[in-house]
């Protein structure tokens, strides 16, 4: 059982740092794209290739947290999860609607995407704490932790935005 679980583990560790490389990518990539105002087919087609790692990353945190939330769930009952579990388990969510909102193309380019590297980011931070936090997180922490990457991944993601379209536009010299 040790060996499953392990192995689980890594997984889902492997999976947490490809999503959050991809997910950096994934933004310098819009960046490059946008810079002329337009996307062309190449960057679509590039983009689109990131956008499947995306996926394939979300999928397998979700079914490696689902599987260690279980078997912690039977051998040591619900009681037992920490804030850091159920942040990382609000976090996943979060990541799989605004990845269905974007598709859906019901949430703003200027927010959708940040909002995503924001999620990226708290699932990369929490996964770097679990090792050295002895579950002494609280939902106080985890919130302001989880807004503070949003806010700065927002911030971040529109402020380059607005940097490219006024270079684009002349407003800022070259």
């Amino acid at each position: 059982m040790i060996f499953f679980v392990s192995t689980i583990a890594i997984i889902q560790s492997f999976a947490i740092s490809l999503g959050v490389g991809a997910s950096t990518l994934a933004i310098l990539n819009f960046f490059v794209a946008i810079k002329d105002g337009q996307i062309d087919e190449t960057e679509r087609r590039l983009m689109g290739v990131g956008y499947v790692v995306l996926r394939i990353a979300m999928v397998a945190i979700l079914l490696t947290t689902l599987a260690l939330m279980h078997i912690q769930y039977v051998y040591q009952g619900s009681g037992s999860f920490s804030v850091l579990e159920w942040g990382q388990l609000f976090t996943l969510v979060v990541l799989f609607l605004n990845a269905g909102l974007m598709t859906a193309h019901v949430i703003p380019s200027n927010f959708g995407p940040a909002i995503q590297a924001g999620n990226w980011y708290t699932l990369g931070f929490l996964a770097a704490l679990k090792p050295i936090l002895e579950v002494n997180l609280s939902w106080l922490q985890f919130g302001l932790m989880y807004l503070t990457w949003i806010v700065l991944t927002v911030a971040a993601v529109n402020l380059v935005m607005a940097w490219m379209k006024a270079h684009r536009h002349g407003m800022i010299s070259k």
